[in-house]
């Protein structure tokens, strides 16, 4: 009895004295940071160097929904047609769309429990063609020019009879049109930080 008090009280010192060696680390880090923060605000440590124009504009290639952030350019179903299979899509998707490996671009059905949402139930198209600027082709993105964008962005809306063949996609007649599917979504109101945000359906 005596040796199991013995040790359950040994154990208790360590435990005691873990806890409080845990804290004082703590203390110090913090500590530590906060100095760091309040002292360095303009240092740079001697490493990397402010971003020029012209690379900030190479990144900042998000698409809104209005499309008011896309370039100039203009691609028709039948110029996407000949960049679908020029530029190795289908590879991945098939030579019409469907045979895969990679996930269909024509027709489909939604896919809850993988977030595979066909390309008829995007909301925007304009997202479709902010897509395909920036993740494909899949093992080389980015090379495509705004204009083979806007062909391969028209030719799949047509396959997905969204659009007519006639059809010139550019960043005008691209945010006017009207995804099937669009009044199925609920997005986001217009909000500013510091204010509480609230969601409605979109008319």
């Amino acid at each position: 009895m005596m040796v199991a008090s013995a040790m359950g009280s040994n154990r208790s010192r360590l435990l005691q004295t873990c806890t409080v060696s845990t804290l004082a680390l703590a203390l110090v880090v913090t500590f530590e940071v906060v100095v760091l923060g309040q002292g360095q605000t303009d240092a740079t440590f001697g490493l990397g160097r402010p971003p020029t124009a012209a690379e900030v504009q190479a990144w900042d290639i998000s698409i809104g929904p209005d499309g008011a952030e896309l370039p100039e350019g203009s691609g028709t179903t039948g110029e996407g047609a000949g960049v679908y299979s020029q530029r190795g899509c289908s590879e991945c998707h098939g030579p019409t769309g469907v045979e895969g490996p990679a996930i269909v671009l024509v027709g489909g059905e939604v896919n809850r429990r993988t977030t595979y949402f066909p390309i008829a139930y995007w909301p925007f198209a304009t997202s479709i063609w902010d897509f395909i600027r920036r993740a494909m082709p899949y093992h080389r993105p980015g090379v495509l020019t705004a204009d083979e964008v806007y062909a391969l962005t028209a030719f799949l809306l047509h396959r997905n009879g969204i659009i007519e063949a006639s059809a010139v996609m550019n960043r005008e007649s691209l945010p006017k049109v009207v995804m099937p599917h669009r009044d199925d979504y609920i997005v986001p109101e217009p909000w500013t930080p510091g204010t509480p945000r609230g969601f409605k359906r979109q008319p």
